[in-house]
């Protein structure tokens, strides 16, 4: 295949940005979406020319570091599909690809295709654990868990981080990956001593990091590479709202005063 990309190049996050046109000819259609890129950049390498920088580790679709926007989607246009598990076949011969970082405020540029996502850290070092002692492991069966309940905390757990949540929301909003961190403990009884300090922390976290609202598009869950449901918003929502009126908000208040 031959086709034409129109990458993001930027120095740096105080550089201005712009768009660069590349011609990538004989595209193989089992190559993936990364592998391709690989190609131009030894390409560019050899003529001497600065390569693109993009985000990636794992290329199995578990880590989420592939994130790119292409064509105006998240992850590309095959729904339930990292970066780095698209493969060429998706594209025809001819076609036109427009290959952009995560475009968030929240997540700022590094360079070329990698912005700094180090604001979902900060959120789970806010509250996205539980506190246990060290030592060995408890044995399996000695708190029972409900099998709709340890399903339900399975499929919030699948979130990788990657952002793309972010990334399609109109509103910048991070509210499906936070939902999904403090869902998957909220069906554990594991995350019960904690719950409610949990929602408060990390939401108040998300707010200070300059994520925006949920306006209820789901545009998060139609491009999250895990497919995530928003019903997990509901859940936090509801989890907030009562942590609002309980001990621990007061308790979070008179800290922060201290």
């Amino acid at each position: 295949m031959k086709l034409t990309l129109h990458i993001w190049r930027q120095k740096n996050t105080n550089a201005k940005g712009h768009f660069e046109t590349y011609i990538m000819d004989n595209v193989i259609e089992d190559m993936s979406f990364l592998e391709m890129l690989d190609v131009l950049n030894e390409r560019l390498i050899l003529e001497g020319k600065e390569p693109v920088a993009f985000d990636h580790d794992c290329r199995e679709g578990i880590c989420g570091a592939c994130s790119l926007t292409i064509n105006g989607i998240p992850h590309g246009p095959e729904k339930g599909t990292t970066t780095c598990q698209l493969h060429m076949r998706k594209f025809k011969d001819g076609d036109e690809i427009w290959i952009e970082p995560f475009r968030a405020r929240a997540f700022p540029v590094i360079k070329d295709l990698i912005v700094d996502r180090s604001a979902f850290d900060r959120i789970i070092q806010a509250g996205g654990f539980i506190s246990v002692n060290t030592g060995q492991a408890p044995e399996a069966n000695s708190i029972l868990v409900p099998k709709k309940n340890a399903d339900t905390a399975m499929d919030a757990a699948q979130c990788i981080g990657c952002g793309a949540c972010v990334a399609a929301c109109p509103n910048g909003a991070a509210m499906l990956f936070v939902a999904a961190k403090v869902s998957h403990f909220a069906y554990l009884p594991q995350g019960q001593p904690e719950r409610k300090l949990r929602v408060l922390k990390m939401v108040e976290q998300m707010q200070k990091d300059g994520f925006g609202n949920c306006s209820n598009y789901y545009e998060c869950e139609a491009a999250c590479p895990k497919q995530i449901s928003v019903k997990f918003i509901a859940l936090m929502n509801r989890d907030y709202l009562k942590a609002s009126f309980s001990d621990e908000k007061s308790e979070l208040i008179r800290n922060q005063l201290a």
